[in-house]
């Protein structure tokens, strides 16, 4: 037999929808888990420098997921990475390298010393040396390869919303003092997405990887003070969902990233239009092979190449063939045991004839040539030859059965004193006695048996009595009982598995109960020749060996069979409780077709404990709809904050006090941010939105173009306009105002004095 070991990645397969939980089921489409992503080599994006002239804008969209940077007069951003620098010596060359964006996925030297721009979860820059290398590379690319570094193009850049003064100066001072840029401008992304999107007066719905935003804008100009935040983003979804996972597969033997997990929320997940509904029916058999979304990470098969059927034969051939021989040979030898031990009963027998009227001398003489110490002796010698005889003609050679002889139920010589016998009667006397205990033990054992016998018919008999008169606390009484059995049963079953792990405590109390088994002072160290060894002498003592094995256990409950007392109990609830069904039982429970825990943990078919295919395999079902309706109800993942309709209910009925504002806002409810791309969730805040509104109220709602570039686009838009110029911070002013100022202006955040 040989075994290989194989890595293996499954091909993407699809099926046909089927019902039922023990229909056949087709093969599953699967989904393989993302690689890192690294892109390899590309190419350098065509030189726009040189079609640039000194009032064109360089346009960055800082964003906390991807840095997305281009010309002015692009269409589309030149080069979108995300916002990471990995930085590592390399001893070969002797040399510090660094690999940004996509580059820092290259290989798991990189990866491991990846750092991000921003803070987790949020959009303010938290790592300044990581955010110049990701400049350096973007200026780079767009060809600002300047020998002094100098950048001598206005600059564009979007920043989060409420960003703080310190992040903007700092990123001001980066622009100013390191790059020697001539001017640059900040605004908000949702801001310009809705520029470019030709709004004027409406409320803006921004999700986006750290965080979602409401901006309520009228007539082009954002109510800053009326802006209402949910910390819970693209970033978040991911994390909730690796926790989720993890949670759901605490041994998974994959490595599971956040990459990963960013893609498979992406990909999987959607929003539910009534998630109640569908989360108690979404492990429902019927079609949950269309619902369970199964991700194959890489495994290693191990493969048994299998031997022919010809092969098999064979070998099952010599097999049985030895085995004929052998019981052959084992016959062979019982059969002349046989004849042997009938040789010796027909001598023995013959030598007990001789002895009839010979003298005691002459008896005493032959029975000493055999080495018998009196007749007695021989008369043993020869019934135990008979039966063994008789035991195996009746065995082997199929000989007539004998009744067996009556067991010996009088024992005369017990009564007749010791000084009455020779030395003949007083051993034939000790087995008496011997034998006498025996019947008496067996005759108590089945006076004992009688009394059980009777004690459980009494006590089934009160039982239905209570049952009768009291059925309910009968039923509490089972279901208690029903309860300390399957207690009893993960008690045993963790302790089973805690004293497979030598670093669990069951293990450390047993190592230390083996260290100390020949000492009665296990805290101190024996001497050679000291203390006597005395263990043994209670029977309480070799109780410690039940402990060691097994855990420490009453006989009790280790004599109990908890398997049979269960079913004993479910037996009795199924006939006597309405409530109990078969689906509650334990066997039930235990079978994959009718367990809720394995649809969710392994989705519609068996699974093999044996396989590492099915090992290396998650299963997305109910985090399909739970992770993003966070956003809908964010109590279900720890966030203490309102909910996104509750946010908007509040900014327009509470904040937009007059009702042409109000009706102006709603006329353009406007999604942007790569967040609000999952499948219904246009559709889920529409209805939902719909439901706190006045019953007057008209509402339209839309989705930009393009949600996740159109900030990027908004902007380069923005930056041809005639206005742009006065609305940016020239290198002179910089000098002369700080690093903190800002000029406002329609898409900007507010100045706040420090």
């Amino acid at each position: 037999m040989t075994i290989n070991s194989v890595r293996v990645l499954e091909p993407v397969t699809s099926f046909t929808r089927t019902s039922g939980r023990n229909s056949p089921k087709p093969p599953p489409r699967i989904w393989q888990a993302s690689e890192p992503p690294f892109k390899g080599l590309q190419a350098a994006p065509s030189q726009g420098y040189g079609q640039s002239s000194a009032s064109t804008a360089i346009v960055i969209d800082n964003g906390a997921s991807l840095l997305r940077a281009g010309w002015s007069f692009d269409k589309v951003p030149r080069i979108s990475h995300p916002a990471t620098v990995a930085r590592y010596r390399d001893r070969k060359i002797n040399r510090s390298c660094m690999f940004v964006g996509y580059d820092a996925y290259a290989d798991a030297t990189t990866r491991g010393q990846i750092r991000n721009a921003f803070e987790p979860g949020s959009s303010i820059v938290a790592n300044w040396d990581v955010m110049e290398g990701l400049l350096d590379y973007t200026f780079l690319k767009l060809g600002l390869d300047a020998a002094d570094g100098k950048i001598d193009r206005p600059i564009v850049m979007t920043e989060a919303i409420a960003n703080l003064g310190y992040s903007r100066r700092m990123m001001t001072e980066l622009l100013f003092e390191c790059y020697s840029a001539p001017s640059v401008a900040y605004g908000i992304d949702a801001l310009f997405s809705y520029k470019y999107n030709k709004g004027n007066s409406g409320l803006i719905v921004s999700s986006s990887d750290s965080s979602t935003h409401l901006i309520p804008v009228l007539n082009s100009k954002p109510m800053m003070s009326s802006i209402s935040r949910l910390n819970w983003g693209g970033h978040q979804n991911a994390d909730y969902l690796l926790k989720l996972i993890k949670l759901k597969y605490p041994t998974f033997p994959g490595k599971l990233t956040e990459t990963q997990a960013e893609e498979m929320a992406r990909e999987h997940c959607y929003i539910s239009q009534d998630f109640d509904t569908e989360m108690r029916n979404f492990l429902d058999w019927t079609g949950l092979e269309d619902r369970d979304h199964l991700i194959q990470y890489p495994f290693t098969e191990q493969i048994t190449v299998e031997k022919s059927e010809e092969e098999l034969a064979k070998i099952a051939e010599r097999k049985k063939e030895s085995g004929r021989r052998l019981q052959e040979q084992a016959a062979k030898m019982r059969l002349e045991k046989l004849v042997r031990k009938e040789q010796e009963l027909e001598y023995f027998k013959d030598l007990k004839n001789k002895l009839v009227n010979q003298t005691k001398k002459e008896t005493k003489r032959l029975l000493d040539e055999d080495e018998f110490k009196d007749e007695s002796q021989l008369d043993k010698t020869i019934g135990e030859l008979e039966k063994s005889i008789r035991k195996a003609r009746n065995k082997d050679v199929g000989g007539p059965e004998n009744p067996e002889e009556e067991e010996m139920t009088t024992f005369p010589l017990l009564e007749v004193p010791d000084e009455d016998l020779n030395e003949a009667d007083l051993k034939l006397k000790r087995h008496q006695r011997l034998m006498k205990s025996n019947v008496e033990a067996r005759a108590r054992a089945k006076i004992e048996k009688e009394q059980e016998r009777a004690r459980l018919a009494e006590e089934e008999r009160l039982d239905n009595e209570r049952r009768e008169n009291d059925l309910e606390g009968w039923l509490n009484n089972r279901r208690i009982a029903r309860m300390a059995f399957l207690q009893k049963i993960k008690e045993k079953e963790r302790l089973k598995a805690d004293l497979g792990n030598r670093k669990s405590l069951a293990s450390q109390i047993r190592m230390k109960t083996l260290a100390s088994l020949a000492s009665d002072q296990p805290g101190r160290k024996r001497r050679r020749g000291g203390d006597d060894d005395n263990f043994g002498a209670n029977d309480e003592d070799w109780g410690v060996y039940r402990s060691v094995q097994t855990g420490e256990q009453d006989e009790e409950e280790e004599e109990e069979d908890l398997g049979e007392g269960l079913k004993n109990i479910e037996a009795q609830l199924l006939q006597f409780d309405p409530n109990f069904t078969e689906n509650n039982t334990l066997e039930a429970q235990s079978d994959w077709t009718k367990s809720m825990y394995h649809a969710f943990l392994r989705g519609p078919r068996p699974f093999d404990p044996e396989s590492q295919r099915e090992a290396h395999q998650i299963h997305l079902n109910v985090e399909r709809i739970r992770v993003p309706e966070v956003v809908f109800q964010p109590a279900i993942a720890g966030v203490d904050q309102a909910d996104l309709i509750e946010i908007a209910a509040n900014i327009i009925n509470q904040r937009l006090t007059s009702p042409q504002d109000r009706d102006a806002v709603l006329k353009d409810v406007f999604l942007t941010g790569g967040n609000t791309l999952f499948t219904g969730f246009q559709e889920r805040l529409s209805r939902d939105l719909r439901a706190v509104l006045p019953i007057e109220s008209a509402m339209v709602m839309r989705r930009a173009r393009d949600p996740v570039l159109d900030a990027w686009k908004g902007a380069a838009q923005w930056s041809k306009e005639a206005g742009f110029k006065k609305t940016s911070v020239s290198r002179e002013e910089y000098f002369e105002k700080g690093g903190e100022y800002l000029k406002e202006h329609n898409y900007s955040n507010s100045l706040v004095p420090s």
